[in-house]
């Protein structure tokens, strides 16, 4: 009996395996010649070998799909019905992208028509040496940056589709712990240090250091506002902040749809281990904002503005007539030193007068090698998350030369850009795709300091890119994971008043 057992058991188990047969190259097909079209397209880009898998969906006529990759002498092939969605086997993919490391896969896809297989022109994607760091984390917003409520940060990891909240805000509208979350930033890309600010209700800045959670209010008369766009230094607990009065317009027509700008803007010096504040720029009529550490330390990039006509202005005066200029204002790339040992900074230089060539920088990142600076670069304004004349750009240090990242930028709005901690891929927000929603684009940054074509944020379900009703803002990339959890940083969010930052003259 307990052999029949056994051998009805076995039989059952052959069944349930040989009916879930692995996927197969058409035996015979028609080659045509019709370019198959893809989404997301990851047509000629080039990916990093411990990327997830790029699912995608063929848009094209057909019952039955298949795809087949060929590298590093490996083979891949994935089946899909008539919605077109092929998802790869996440191991077999590893094992691919290993193989192909430094070269390249083939992709050859397939469709069943009314007249059996066809078989369509193939293409090729690169493999790079390097990998990317694991993880990015990101802000997850209603695209018009109107409401407060439901929004968070997130952090997924990029070997996988796994995605988790580091802290979400409230899910439904309160207005009495109605609040914003938002500028969160890593040092040196590493999740066991960050910040980010909570504005509105429970106000302050959250700080995580070495798993330990405070909130500091930052604010002082001395200074402009509150503390703002934010940049760690790589080793030590300091951080370079602009002080910015930020405030929104809506154009009725034309673009941008929306424009963030700043009335009055400063950098500001912070001590986390003293909890200690000062000044580094007070000014008027220039405009101080995204300060950025270059990785020896001894200078700090960032992005100013010269306003003379608001001196002495405030209030809505002021406002009205930055408004009035709001297309005239340019930035151009600075950049200060530091001495560590005195704390003090020196006198700033132009490295870039952007605004001398009619365009307007922002958002200055040094890559880890010191070599290259990448900003974004439009027409006017300091904020193009809007702007479709945003693109992004490089400096090259060594070579005093400014270039466009031509292969990575697209027609749309290019902005909020990060670099890998190895400098060889940079990550950004676009909405290239229906200038709408941002969402995430990676790209290769060669040694010969030139971009490689930029590729969707790969996802299980191809369409999640389409689908999610969210923009991605502020994309950062870090080698580790955030371990503290959500509800951690609520109980400080909501159980703390924060410390209040010493202000110090210099």
């Amino acid at each position: 009996m307990k052999t029949l057992r056994l051998f009805t058991a076995l039989l059952a188990l052959a069944f349930v395996l040989g009916s879930c047969s692995r996927p197969a190259v058409p035996a015979k097909s028609t080659p045509v010649n019709e370019t198959a079209a893809i989404y997301p397209d990851y047509r000629g880009v080039t990916v990093p070998p411990n990327i997830a898998p790029l699912n995608i969906r063929i848009k094209a006529a057909g019952s039955e799909f298949v795809a087949s990759l060929t590298g590093g002498g490996r083979n891949l092939v994935a089946a899909a019905g008539s919605d077109g969605k092929l998802s790869f086997d996440a191991d077999e993919w590893r094992a691919l992208l290993e193989a192909a490391r430094g070269d390249s896969v083939r992709v050859q896809l397939y469709a069943l028509r009314e007249g059996g297989w066809v078989s369509f022109p193939a293409y090729a994607f690169a493999v790079a040496t390097e990998p990317i760091d694991r993880y990015v984390s990101y802000r997850l917003i209603e695209p018009g940056y109107e409401m407060y409520r439901q929004l968070g940060i997130y952090q997924r990891d990029l070997t996988t589709f796994d995605e988790k909240a580091i802290y979400e805000n409230n899910r439904t509208f309160d207005s009495d712990n109605n609040h914003c979350i938002n500028c969160h930033n890593f040092q040196q890309n590493k999740a066991s240090t960050f910040l980010f600010h909570v504005r509105a209700a429970h106000g302050g800045t959250v700080f995580v250091r070495d798993g330990k959670i405070s909130k500091v209010d930052i604010r002082a008369d001395s200074i402009l506002s509150g503390a703002v766009y934010p940049a760690w230094h790589p080793t030590q607990p300091w951080v370079v902040f602009s002080s910015n009065q930020t405030g929104q317009a809506f154009p009725i027509a034309g673009e941008p749809k929306a424009e963030v700008l700043d009335y009055g803007a400063d950098l500001i010096f912070y001590d986390a281990a003293r909890n200690a504040v000062r000044n580094i720029f007070r000014t008027d009529t220039l405009f101080e904002t995204f300060p950025c550490w270059t990785p020896d330390c001894g200078r700090v990039f960032y992005c100013c503005a010269s306003l003379p006509y608001v001196k002495g202005l405030t209030g809505g005066a002021r406002i009205d007539t930055v408004l009035m200029h709001n297309r005239t204002i340019r930035n151009d790339l600075m950049s200060v030193p530091f001495d560590a040992r005195t704390g003090r900074f020196g006198q700033p230089r132009t490295e870039f007068a952007a605004s001398a060539r009619g365009k307007s920088v922002t958002l200055p990142r040094v890559s880890p090698d010191g070599r290259y600076v990448l900003f974004g670069m439009a027409d006017f304004g300091q904020f193009h998350i809007w702007h479709e004349s945003a693109d992004l750009y490089v400096k090259d240090l060594r070579r005093d030369s400014v270039y466009a990242l031509t292969a990575a930028n697209a027609p749309g709005p290019d902005s909020y850009h990060a670099w890998s901690s190895n400098g060889r891929w940079i990550v950004f927000a676009s909405r290239r795709d229906d200038a709408n929603y941002s969402r995430l684009y990676i790209a290769y940054f060669g040694s010969d300091g030139r971009a490689r074509k930029a590729f969707l944020l790969p996802q299980a379900d191809p369409d999640d890119n389409l689908l999610r009703m969210k923009s991605y803002n502020v994309p950062e990339l870090t080698v580790d994971a955030v371990t503290v959890t959500p509800e951690q940083l609520r109980e400080v969010i909501y159980g703390s008043q924060g410390s209040k930052a010493t202000y110090e003259e210099r």
